[in-house]
């Protein structure tokens, strides 16, 4: 079954399920240990993912668009 976001979600902390943040740390429910750089125990929860922002469009005029 296909994910959310795709099957190939990168394990990180800042939205895995048993993560939190206190006091302005990545704190673990899990105190697990990291190998690899990353957490075995990784859990992926699409509510805490914050989708990426759309860069800016530039300025264009008429002139810009015209044959």
């Amino acid at each position: 079954m296909k994910k959310l976001f795709g099957n190939n979600i990168k394990p990180c902390c800042d939205y895995c399920e048993f993560s939190a943040v206190s006091d302005g740390k990545m704190c673990c429910s899990k105190n697990k240990i990291f190998e690899n750089e990353k957490c075995r125990s990784f859990k992926y929860d699409p509510l805490k993912r914050v989708p990426k922002t759309t860069p800016a469009l530039g300025q264009f005029s008429p002139e810009d668009f015209a044959l």
